[in-house]
């Protein structure tokens, strides 16, 4: 029977984590990051993967830094033939990368070499790509750079937003890798170097990349706002409020006002001109210190000072 260790830490790493244990893979051990407070009530929090290991009665670790630890020496002492990594969040020292017999390697939420990094999802939908995948590859010391396995891809549509994508891409590498493992561990299989040229990244969201930029397009301002929902959600401000946009429509109307002025304004209807005279219809938004509102219920409510030929977004200008 294979030893493996599986490195995890959100739910998109839970139906492979899963999948891995029904197949009868000897899961010696899994790692995952410490436990986090969570919400406004900061509650301490385990990871899902914490809670699907437990279930499962696997033994776990979780190392604040898994380099230099002393989980990192017991880890290693398990002897494994593969540790197999699944949107983890850290980085491996190579001493760890080559502790196993075959190797580690990653279930990676891109069509690698495109979107290195700890966001793939996030800069797929943003850039408004019409595709994206999973991609089974080999870790080496550099971020995302191993030889890849396999891939497969998967259509992004205008309904899909980072939560429903992860949701479809864990099962898409749980099967993907389920169909690769048994050839890698034989040898059948081997990985392809990545094309250096072509690769692009997809560093951790950052407070200024969620700060919506009414310059962009409608359809790109749609973008950005799916590629942050449901975490870390996109925001504007009115007249010093920060309200968090949920959803918005892109419409078929043009219009000559500037980027961030409110166009058209009624008891059911919120509209804000865009860049390249592009008009976008806000539909769901969180203003400060609320709950998620839909635009009628927000303009017939707290939303009722504002008004046509007034600017959004100014103060992050």
């Amino acid at each position: 029977m294979t030893k493996l260790i599986f490195m995890g830490t959100p739910q998109f790493s839970v139906p492979i984590l899963e999948a891995l244990v029904a197949q009868a893979y000897d899961v010696v051990a899994v790692v995952t990051q410490p436990d986090r407070p969570v919400g406004r009530k900061r509650v301490i929090t385990p990871t899902p993967v914490k809670e699907a290991a437990i279930r499962l009665g696997l033994p776990v670790f979780q190392p604040e830094k898994i380099s230099g630890s002393p989980e990192m020496a017991e880890i290693m002492a398990l002897e494994a033939d593969i540790i197999v990594t699944a949107a983890f969040g850290q980085f491996l020292p190579e001493a760890l990368l080559k502790a196993p017999k075959k190797g580690a390697i990653n279930v990676h939420a891109s069509l690698l070499p495109k979107y290195r990094g700890g966001a793939p999802v996030h800069f797929a939908i943003m850039a408004g790509e019409k595709e994206t995948g999973v991609t089974i590859m080999e870790m080496i010391k550099k971020m995302d750079a191993g030889g890849i396995y396999a891939q497969k891809s998967l259509p992004i549509t205008k309904k899909d937003d980072v939560g429903i994508m992860f949701d479809k891409l864990s099962l898409l590498g749980r099967d993907l890798l389920l169909e690769t493992l048994p050839k890698i561990l034989s040898g059948e299989l081997q990985p392809v170097p990545q094309e250096e040229q072509l690769a692009t990244f997809s560093p951790n969201i950052t407070r200024e990349q969620e700060v919506i930029d009414w310059q962009q397009t409608a359809e790109m301002i749609d973008c950005q706002v799916r590629g942050m929902r449901p975490w870390p959600i996109a925001y504007t401000t009115y007249q010093g409020d920060r309200w968090k946009i949920l959803a918005v429509t892109p419409l078929e109307e043009t219009t000559t006002h500037a980027p961030g002025t409110i166009i058209e304004r009624d008891k059911k209807t919120l509209k804000i001109a865009c860049g390249d005279g592009t008009v976008l219809s806000i539909e769901t938004l969180q203003p400060a210190g609320k709950g998620l509102l839909g635009i009628a219920e927000f303009l017939n409510g707290s939303g009722q000072k504002v008004a046509v030929m007034q600017k959004v977004g100014q103060d992050d200008e």
